[in-house]
Parts: C-alpha cells; structure tokens; sequence
C-alpha cells in the first residue's frame, strides 16, 4: 500500500523542498514545483519543475558516485505516496555541514557583484578586466552562508568555513565540490552546454562520512549556458531560473522588499521549458519517460 502525505510527520519546508520523517533513519524529500528569487518564493509555481530536479539529480549521482557517497535510498518506493511519485526521494538522515559549497568556473551572479566591488570572490584574487560571464583562469571554490526562507546567503572567505567546521573538513568540502564541478563541466561541455557554476550540499551520515545531499547540478542549483551562444560581457542565455530572475530584475514596479508579483503564464511555461531542455540535453533522454 502507498503511503499518503498526512501518513508522514511534517519537519519543515525550505524554498523548494518538503521535508517528511519515515523513521528514524530515513526521510522523505519532495521537490516542489515553487521556485525563488532573491530571496523569495514566487507565488507562481512552475509546473514539473519538481519532478525535473528529482529526475536530473537521479541522473547526475549516478555519474559522480565514484566522487562522493549520496543520500538516496530510492525514488521508487511504497513509502513515497503517489500524489508526489516522481519529484520525491526517500533519503538517509544526514548530519548537514551548514556551508553552501560553490564551484565556479565562470563569472555570474553574486560572484560578478563580489568582483566588480573588490576584485575578489571569497577573498580569491582574480585578475582585472573580467566581465559579465568571463571564464575564470581555473575553477574556485566560493562557500556561502546556509540561510533561513527569506534570508540572503553570504558569500564567506575559506578562513570562515575553517573556522566553522574545522580545517579538514573545509579542504574536503573544498575537494570534492571542486569534484563534483569539474565531472559536471565535463559532461555538460560534451553536450554543447557550459556548466557556469553550481552549488553542494554535504552531510555526514551514520558512519561519519561526508555524503551528498539534496539535489545536485540541476537548474536549481547550476547555471546551464548554451555553449555556441556565450558571449562574455552581457547575461548569458540559459537552461535554468536566471529567465525568472531577468523578468524579475526588470519589473520596475518590484521593489524586492515587498512579496513578489505573479509569474505571467508565458514567463511560467518558457521556465518550465528551460528546465525540461535542460534534462533532456544533458541526459539525452525524454522527460516524458520518467517514472512512466
């Protein structure tokens, strides 16, 4: 028998996910279909996006799984009920290290706002000049602040994760999100797409190793660009949310402290689109065959 949500005890909700306990080993996470920007969850969901996440992160342990250990158990299983079959996974409980781990190959986002203030991204000199989209002279590791719904993440200095978690567990952190990043760009780049930049979450499970959590290199959290269309110096064309982000960025009438307004149907539809052809060009597989 199938279990249903209310069957399952409620431990909290983040921007995008929803959080269950199974037992005491186990959890339930569902990807939803709401997305955020700038620190905010829109009222419009985009319809599929949770079921494109949990497919994509799916796809993407299994080919970084000689990299680092993952907590999923199954994403098909009886204890996931059916109303939520396909954008949810049954995981093991982590202990999570409260660092958002950043690999970046490119210059985009906060990083580019981080440069353009100091020259710098996490204390990382980079060299002068670069611009909107620039490739850096080699991939870095930028960590971040974990925050709270409606709180900015802040970019930190590696002396800051040191601190925190110690200076081991920063180097690895640091290893294998430098891992993670370079198998990801390899694979994107044979697929025409340039892996921008992208974001790890770690955990220790039961026996005391660093283990992946959450979803990895999905729109969420990456940044996908069409190769034969980078251009550096403007905002790159891509495969994730930046669309909802520009949308947003050029509401005049949005002045960020304030909840943001809906999605037009067709700004919601072109998102659902981009993360559709984001799975289907990285994994060469149909998105209509999931969990079918």
């Amino acid at each position: 028998m199938t279990a249903a949500l209310s069957d399952l005890t409620p431990l909290g909700s983040g921007k995008v996910r929803d959080l269950y306990e199974i037992d005491d080993k186990h959890l339930l996470i569902v990807a939803s279909d709401r997305i955020s920007a700038f620190d905010w969850v829109l009222p419009t969901p985009i319809p599929d996006k949770g079921r494109v996440l949990t497919a994509l992160s799916m796809w993407w342990f299994d080919r970084i799984a000689d990299i680092a250990p993952n907590h999923v158990v199954a994403v098909d299983d009886s204890r996931i009920p059916a109303a939520v079959r396909g954008s949810a996974m049954v995981v093991r409980r982590l202990a999570m290290v409260q660092v958002e781990c950043v690999g970046r190959g490119y210059l985009a986002g906060t990083g580019m706002k981080d440069y353009q203030a100091t020259g710098r991204i996490c204390g990382i000199e980079l060299p002068p000049g670069l611009t909107d989209g620039s490739k850096l002279p080699e991939p870095i590791f930028t960590p971040a602040t974990k925050s709270a719904v409606g709180t900015h993440d802040e970019n930190v200095g590696f002396g800051v994760v040191e601190a925190q978690v110690g200076s081991a567990t920063a180097a690895e952190l640091r290893r294998l999100t430098l891992a993670v990043y370079g198998r990801g760009v390899e694979i994107a780049a044979r697929r025409g797409i340039i892996l921008a930049d992208t974001k790890c979450e770690f955990g220790y499970d039961d026996a005391g190793t660093l283990t992946i959590g959450d979803e990895v290199l999905t729109p969420d959290s990456s940044r996908f660009w069409p190769a034969d269309q980078w251009q550096p110096g403007r905002a790159q064309p891509s495969y994730d949310k930046q669309f909802v982000r520009d949308w947003l960025a050029n509401k005049s009438d949005w002045d960020r402290s304030s909840p943001p307004p809906e999605l037009p149907d067709e700004v919601a539809a072109a998102t659902r689109q981009r993360y559709i052809d984001a799975y289907e060009l990285i994994t060469g597989l149909k998105f209509a065959d999931w969990m079918s």
